[in-house]
């Protein structure tokens, strides 16, 4: 079908903006304060991350593995409404 979208490609855009993003949200807040309640609260949800520069790495790599999830699910879920509704 024409309007499926390809759930892979998807899924890699999401995660890379998505570590990308946490990455420098928590060099903004290691850095300058800014947005530390923020970045705590993402501590308590992914293991070995902290609000540091070595844990700016740590979240680069859990915010793609978090998108790259979220992404790859939802367009499969979209793909799989278009098939069911489509018709």
């Amino acid at each position: 079908m024409k309007n499926q979208l390809n759930a892979l490609a998807a899924a890699l855009a999401l995660g890379i903006l998505s570590g990308l993003c946490l990455f420098a949200c928590t060099l903004l807040a290691s850095n300058t304060g800014v947005g530390t309640k923020w970045a705590d609260l993402m501590a308590d949800v992914y293991p070995w991350y902290s609000v540091t520069t070595k844990g700016a790495f740590i979240g680069l790599v859990w915010g793609f593995v978090d998108g790259f999830i979220g992404g790859y699910l939802l367009v499969a879920l979209y793909n799989f409404f278009v098939k069911k509704l489509g018709k």
